[in-house]
């Protein structure tokens, strides 16, 4: 009976119960996509990085896991001296260049190619030529680029000579003398991947003790070490980014909320009147209105996720390069962030409906 009488009440209203609805839906929407979003980019960054294929990661003095991405402070005969432990197979200097965007060039030359697995060709074949390109087939599919196309990039024109599978560090690759030529970084690099005989934990921490008694004060992590540290938390106004986006949505689900709730009351002011000269008791008509609330809250939630899962769909047509991780986890998160939203923007509402005087309910006009 009760919940017929809710449900009435909520029909009567369709269209404010459907702006409530859509309301906490982009909440919802709000927190999936935007942490989806955050962390997809993280991910897929350390597993490109894993794909590598390398074992150790050198980077300059003092280095954190971020810093050398668009610079090269370490001469490039460092790799001799690397390469120069018996348990060490191949050393690969590379020099980073950013391309605008989070998107980075990867300077390579023959020692690349030999962490891991080689690269896998799609299109095309490898680089020759000192303006010569690659690209994977994720850049080439959101660029709607190809073999025999061309791209610009440091004021020079650049042609695609093949287009290799992603997961291998970059999404675009060039000559490693060619990238130091045209950024004035002659002999330089930004790090070295270093692939080793023996990948065993205990391989690779006596190969790091060597590398740091070598190179005193130089960034000398494992890749697993260094991927690890890929997370929200480490990259710079990320966190506070995820942070002000759910914020905003919760203020967004409380604002709505309130005001539906708060509008229902006063209009409903002789029914309750009505109910409480009948012997409704103030749990009895607070409980109305949460429940109201609940309906709207859990109808919203539904919406919240199908339109989450959505609109990674059309992303990921869109924008192949972008990728949102939605997780079990936080679609909880997200709905008990709503939930909490919800019941606190109904709590003034359903306290001033359950303290109504009864008499001046039913004079009320």
């Amino acid at each position: 009976m009760v919940n017929r009488m809710v449900w009435n009440n909520l029909m009567f209203r369709k269209t404010r119960t459907a702006l409530s609805v859509v309301a906490v839906a982009v909440e919802v929407l709000l927190i999936i996509s935007t942490v989806g979003l955050v962390n997809g980019l993280v991910g897929e960054i350390s597993t490109r990085t894993r794909g590598i294929g390398a074992d150790i990661l050198v980077q300059a003095a003092g280095a954190s896991f971020l810093t050398g991405l668009s610079s090269a402070p370490m001469p490039v005969k460092i790799a001799d001296k690397l390469a120069e432990n018996p348990d060490v197979e191949v050393v690969a200097p590379v020099l980073i260049q950013s391309s605008g965007g989070l998107t980075v060039i990867y300077g390579i030359d023959d020692r690349f190619r030999r962490l891991g697995r080689s690269f896998e060709f799609l299109q095309g074949r490898d680089l020759h030529g000192d303006l010569e390109i690659l690209v994977d087939d994720v850049y080439a599919e959101d660029n709607k680029k190809g073999v025999g196309d061309h791209v610009e990039y440091w004021n020079r024109i650049f042609k695609i000579v093949g287009v290799v599978r992603h997961g291998k560090g970059a999404r675009l690759f060039v000559p490693l003398d060619t990238a130091q030529d045209l950024n004035d970084s002659h002999d330089k690099v930004s790090m070295f991947y270093v692939r080793l005989k023996d990948p065993s934990p205990a391989q690779t921490k006596k190969v790091l003790n060597a590398f740091r008694d070598l190179l005193p004060g130089y960034s000398i992590r494992s890749i697993e070490e260094f991927t690890t540290l890929m997370s929200v938390a480490n990259f710079p106004g990320l966190k506070p980014f995820v942070r002000v986006m759910i914020t905003i949505s919760v203020v967004i689900g409380f604002l709505v909320i309130f005001l539906a709730m708060y509008t229902t009351v006063l209009e409903r002011t002789r029914e309750i009147g009505i109910l409480k000269s009948l012997g409704g008791s103030q749990l009895y008509i607070a409980n109305l209105i949460f429940r109201e609330v609940v309906i709207i809250t859990g109808l919203g939630i539904v919406a919240g996720i199908g339109s989450s899962l959505l609109l990674r769909k059309i992303v990921l047509a869109g924008a192949p390069t972008l990728t949102i991780d939605i997780t079990p986890e936080w679609i909880v998160w997200a709905a008990l962030i709503a939930i909490v939203g919800s019941i606190i923007g109904a709590l003034y509402p359903a306290v001033r409906a359950a303290k109504q005087d009864p008499i001046e309910a039913l004079a009320y006009e």
